[in-house]
């Protein structure tokens, strides 16, 4: 299993749209392309950050639900629509590939 940590730093004063776009949209084409979301937060101290965890069977499977959800006519749509009020939302993403160690197993998993 292959699980990536997300990292989405948002832009001043716009991490209502962000929750908003996720909630609304995001988390369920993810669904449909195959994108596991195991865990969500946000910032604890502040910052306009937001973090989540996929899991994927590999990075193949990775790359090609990632692939199929941008290229998606509603991702696009509602991407372009999350835009119109307030100028774009998300300043940069950083992504980190991660392997679970095989002496801890959370209670999630």
């Amino acid at each position: 299993m292959l699980y990536e940590l997300r990292i989405y730093h948002i832009h001043p004063g716009r991490m209502a749209a962000i929750h908003k776009r996720f909630s609304d949209i995001t988390l369920a084409l993810f669904k449909k392309h195959g994108i596991k979301v195991c865990d969500f937060f946000e910032d604890a101290e502040g910052a306009e950050k937001i973090y989540y965890v996929c899991a994927f069977a590999d990075r193949g499977q990775r790359d090609a639900a990632f692939e199929a959800f941008r290229a998606d006519p509603a991702w696009q749509a509602a991407f372009a629509a999350s835009h119109e009020d307030g100028g774009p939302i998300v300043e940069r993403v950083e992504s980190v590939f991660l392997k679970r160690v095989p002496y801890v197993r959370p209670d999630w998993v």
